[in-house]
């Protein structure tokens, strides 16, 4: 290969991989919620009877293959490998696609190269560095539309099948999230390709529709169930759309369980419970929680997104001095941030949601602009320009640094209370409330427990009512009830318990103990009790 192609292959393919590296070496990779760890743990089989084939709500198919890799090689850490490999891959893509686009514009390489280091420092890096499996599907949707879209315009079919594929893969992972980036670079699809762009969208929207007709017929009513639960759960602890109205005791002490995620127990948590207590109350809504969520939401999207949103900005000026610019370029990076905050208000907004929407919003800004000669800006503006980009890079990395401290600090902290958990478990089970706060800012190339511990049964955590939980308290309790179950495994000598230093849980655990005839003395037995500070 000639140095004329070797140069962009350097760009496209060797420089992402190597930012990717030098992040992950030299700053860590953290978890960014406890998500990761909990699905790591049921597809190795930790928190279950056996590794967990379905998730039912998300990695559809791949829940299946990481489960066989941990099967037969239970000590590598499949799950951050495979979903580290395919976050590169979308950044390749997303490299490349800037590549074509900046060819046309930016003939020093050098210069290119440059511009893509800034994209993946302003843009990518937290993905990197604070990683979460949701950032990898919206990645790697939006990444493979448009890189399917631009390479279709030289008759390059085959890009079609690359980018279907992604696509696929994408929403396999998290549906929703893949259906939202396609969304967000819909427009860019059109700019870049025209009429092909619009036939990729229709193919892609044909995929979205087979694939989620196919997930409603098979499936199961017991997975329809937990399917609609975590609905109404979010519904109240994460979106705040719905008002508890409890009437009786029963029901207090469920929304106090729902509160604190203690979500196992069907007969005290389920369809009937939220359709009684808790209403959707639309003027309340508007009154006390939507502006308290847009100024949120507001905060964060300037306190932590400051360095994207000044290049988005000029990104716009540029298109709107354009002599003939694409229409509605400069209404573009608007539209995507109004609809953020929609989003952030009705629903949530958090960073491994909003960055990687951000991130798309720049390339399509790119692959707007580059439909047209670049204006020739005064002097003045460009200087401008370049100073405010140059304090915003100063400010982010600073906070990047910051929070990579905090981070490591976090990290330390949780993996010594997990590693003493394991020793001290040895080959136990383990009955754990809260023990999933501690699952935050792991190292997702690392195993914390022994591969020798037996069952951690978690009292708390979204996937409490997980089809595989009762099968988990059948194996190790002989039933499926969770309060009989309890009853049973705590008068065993060989079971840990850990119970968490937040006292509205262990409060919350006596009430529950005190309502299902659980005897209390259970919970302070000096011989099976292991409290973990």
């Amino acid at each position: 290969m000639n140095h004329a192609r070797l140069g962009p292959w350097l760009r496209i393919v060797g420089l992402p991989v190597l930012l990717v590296l030098l992040v992950a070496i030299g700053l860590g990779s953290y978890y960014e919620t406890n998500d990761d760890v909990v699905i790591t743990l049921l597809l190795r089989g930790r928190t279950a009877a056996a590794p967990v084939t379905n998730l039912h709500l998300y990695f559809h198919g791949w829940s299946w293959l990481l489960a066989q890799l941990y099967t037969y090689w239970p000590a590598v850490p499949w799950y951050g490998l495979v979903l580290y490999g395919l976050l590169t891959f979308a950044l390749v893509l997303l490299f490349a696609v800037l590549e074509r686009l900046m060819a046309q514009h930016v003939r020093s390489g050098w210069a290119r190269a440059g511009l893509l280091v800034f994209f993946f420092f302003a843009a990518a890096l937290e993905h990197v560095l604070w990683f979460n499996y949701m950032r990898v599907s919206l990645l790697l949707a939006g990444a493979a539309v448009l890189f399917a879209a631009q390479h279709s315009t030289h008759g390059r079919r085959w890009s079609w099948i690359i980018g279907l594929v992604g696509v696929a893969a994408a929403w396999a992972i998290r549906p929703s999230a893949a259906i939202l980036a396609v969304a967000v670079v819909a427009p860019a699809a059109w700019w870049v390709a025209g009429r092909r762009g619009s036939q990729l969208l229709l193919l892609v929207a044909v995929l979205f529709a087979a694939g989620s007709a196919g997930l409603a017929f098979s499936r199961s009513p017991e997975s329809a169930r937990y399917r609609r639960l975590d609905v109404l759960k979010s519904n109240y602890s994460d979106y705040q759309l719905y008002r508890a109205a409890p009437q009786t005791p029963a029901d207090r002490l469920a929304v106090a369980a729902v509160q604190e995620w203690l979500l196992g127990d069907s007969t005290l948590v389920n369809e009937a419970f939220f359709e009684r207590v808790m209403r959707p109350d639309v003027p309340y809504f508007l009154q006390h929680q939507a502006l308290l969520k847009l100024g949120l939401t507001l905060r964060q999207l300037l306190r932590d997104y400051f360095l994207v949103l000044l290049t988005s900005a000029l990104l716009a000026g540029i298109a709107f001095r354009q002599q003939r610019p694409v229409r509605g370029a400069w209404l573009y990076p608007v539209a995507v941030v109004l609809g953020l905050l929609v989003l952030g208000v009705v629903l949530k907004l958090p960073p491994r949601l909003a960055l990687p929407l951000l991130g798309l919003m720049l390339v399509a800004q790119v692959a707007a602009l580059a439909q047209r000669s670049l204006p020739r800006l005064p002097p003045g503006w460009r200087a401008l320009g370049v100073g405010l980009l140059v304090v915003a890079v100063g400010l982010y990395g600073y906070k990047t640094l910051h929070r990579v401290g905090v981070l490591r600090q976090e990290q330390r902290g949780h993996a010594a209370a997990l590693t003493s958990l394991s020793r001290q478990a040895g080959g136990r089970n383990v009955i754990a409330a809260g023990l999933e706060e501690t699952f935050k800012a792991l190292s997702p190339f690392a195993n914390y427990d022994q591969p020798t511990n037996g069952r951690w049964l978690l009292l708390t955590g979204w996937p409490a009512p997980d089809p595989s939980q009762p099968q988990l308290r059948q194996h190790l309790a002989g039933t499926r009830d969770q309060a009989a179950a309890l009853r049973h495994l705590l008068t065993q000598p060989d079971m840990v318990v850990w119970w968490p230093p937040n006292e509205s849980v262990a409060n919350l655990l006596r009430q529950y103990a005190k309502a299902h005839n659980i005897p209390p003395a259970l919970l302070h037995q000096p011989e099976n009790l292991y409290l973990l500070r």
